[in-house]
């Protein structure tokens, strides 16, 4: 995402324990320093404090949405970032769909340290959106120094680690096929997923991680014990794109939870 313009940007400079609030009180952003695993990672979190009616965006944030950026280059000792996303919401507004999180969100990050058994020196800078009537892109640096020394795990991460989407297996998947039809522009892909179903209007989100396409939001109905998702994928200007049906990364999202669906036949 282009980062946004300096008149629109609230760049907020933070001292540890690493709180950021911006002028409007339209979000407050900060790290949970959490603690050192059994593996030698590090579980911290960020907390995304919302002002009422406001809300921010998922990973894949839908047609409506603006997705999260995340750079983690002033940090020191830092090897690796893994995101761990709660299980977002849908949002219907305008005639146009999102996804993301109201009120609060804590999204915790497991960190690799470059050198095992030593303190990692954290500092982010994220460019996110957060929405009311109107979005307005957000840019926030945030930092804080996580010690190697051991500490009691933080309930409130723990609860949103607990707080993911089920993995195929556990949501009672029992196949997953997709097919492909090429385009004057990109792909048309379709998953059709044997599944229970989650309850409600169950929505899905189609993702090629790593891929730099523009992927729409799908149609998603349902027939008797199968989903199925369209969804359409567009490569940059003057590139082709090569479908790898294994890395495709389908979620649904329904009234009682949601599933994490890795590749396709």
């Amino acid at each position: 995402m282009t980062k946004p313009l300096a008149a629109l940007a609230l760049c907020l400079a933070l001292a540890t324990p690493a709180i950021a609030q911006d002028p409007g009180a339209m979000a407050r952003v900060e790290i949970l320093p959490g603690w050192r695993t059994d593996r030698g990672t590090h579980m911290a979190a960020i907390r995304i404090t919302l002002a009422p009616g406001w809300k921010t965006y998922w990973r894949a944030p839908g047609d409506a949405g603006i997705p999260a950026q995340f750079d983690w280059a002033g940090s020191d000792n830092l090897g690796g970032v893994a995101l761990h996303w709660p299980v977002p919401s849908v949002f219907h507004q305008n005639g146009l769909t999102s996804v993301g999180y109201h009120d609060q969100v804590i999204i915790p990050i497991e960190l690799t340290p470059r050198r095992a058994g030593a303190a990692i020196a954290l500092s982010a800078q994220i460019d996110m959106g957060v929405c009311e009537d109107i979005c307005v892109p957000v840019s926030v640096r945030v930092a804080a120094d996580l010690p190697a020394g051991a500490s009691r795990p933080d309930a409130r991460i723990r609860a949103a680690l607990a707080d993911r989407p089920m993995t195929a297996r556990e949501a009672g998947v029992t196949r997953v096929t997709c097919s492909v039809v090429s385009g004057a522009r990109g792909l048309s892909v379709t998953a059709s997923i044997d599944m229970p179903s989650l309850g409600g209007d169950e929505f899905a989100v189609i993702e090629l991680p790593g891929a730099p396409v523009w992927v729409s939001e799908a149609v998603t109905t349902r027939s008797a014990t199968t989903i199925n998702a369209t969804a359409d994928m567009v490569p940059p200007r003057g590139t082709a794109l090569t479908l790898d049906r294994s890395r495709l990364r389908i979620t649904v999202l329904g009234e009682r939870g949601a599933v994490d669906i890795q590749g396709c036949d």
